[in-house]
């Protein structure tokens, strides 16, 4: 009786509080925004009508909000690629014989410690004056004119920022999968003859999928949900040719002041990152070697 006694109070003092917060922060406004998606409301005026699921048959009848949606997927599959593959390069050259390893790698992780926005803007400067300067003085055609002039080249400068910022991330998580690879295997391996290439493709892979699943997972909600970058680089622009799902939804929110219809696309984008995320991490997870 004591023991149980115990346990509740334990409860209580530990339990609770985090289940007050949870529901606070996290389940209340969950769904008091699935209310909002079922009114007209403005975000402003007190009075709202409840419309039902016309949010949600409006979203999909809105070209702009699939073209949108069209350009985040392409924007984040190849900030997905680019990034994992850079960070893992990083990775497996720093757990090499390298020198002065821990100086690169606070170098290389340098960029993700700074914000969104200041990130963007400082890329702004770069692609609007630096890169053009270099294309002016060494006659390269291709950096006279400014990435974030021309619709290609902006969604190509949005891809570049995320990629330079992400991969050092990714970079810390790759390195602590492959310093527990067990160094026993790599040594037999070498002894058979086991070559560079190798190594990484029949053991280091193989027994990092878990880092592999975190790194993927952590890139595909980072980039679908992308805002700062895309406010601060290219606004959208040049022609709404980098306008990403989060900046359309915030465009429809706060700029056109039609909150319902907002957080209803909100509501669709977190239900199309949850089943993507679901479905990286269970083909991800498969096969995974055990340490």
């Amino acid at each position: 009786m004591v023991k149980k006694k115990a346990n509740i109070r334990i409860f209580i003092l530990f339990v609770l509080p985090a289940m007050f917060i949870w529901m606070t922060v996290v389940l209340i406004p969950f769904l008091y925004g699935l209310f909002i998606t079922l009114t007209d409301w403005n975000g402003l005026s007190i009075d709202y009508n409840i419309i039902g699921f016309e949010n949600y048959r409006s979203i999909f009848l809105d070209s702009a909000f699939i073209d949108s949606l069209k350009k985040t997927f392409i924007y984040s599959f190849s900030s997905v690629i680019f990034s994992n593959l850079i960070g893992l390069a990083i990775a497996l050259a720093l757990t090499g014989k390298m020198k002065a390893q821990n100086l690169f790698r606070m170098g290389f992780f340098t960029p993700n410690i700074i914000g969104g926005i200041i990130l963007g803007y400082i890329w702004n400067f770069i692609f609007a004056f630096a890169l053009t300067s270099f294309g002016q003085s060494s006659g390269w055609e291709f950096f006279q004119k400014s990435f974030l002039t021309e619709p290609k080249k902006a969604m190509l400068a949005m891809i570049i920022v995320t990629t330079w910022q992400m991969s050092g991330y990714l970079m810390v998580i790759y390195i602590a999968g492959l310093i527990n690879v067990p160094k026993d295997v790599i040594e037999a391996s070498e002894i058979d003859g086991a070559g560079s290439w190798n190594k990484i493709r029949y053991i280091k892979l193989p027994m990092i999928k878990n880092s592999l699943a975190i790194c993927i997972f952590l890139t595909i909600t980072r980039t679908f949900m992308a805002f700062d970058i895309n406010l601060s680089l290219t606004a959208g622009g040049p022609y709404k040719s980098t306008e990403m799902i989060s900046y359309k939804i915030y465009q429809t929110a706060f700029s056109n002041m039609k909150f319902g219809l907002g957080q209803a696309q909100a509501v669709v984008l977190f239900i199309i990152v949850a089943i993507v995320s679901l479905l990286q991490v269970t083909i991800t997870r498969r096969g995974e070697v055990e340490a």
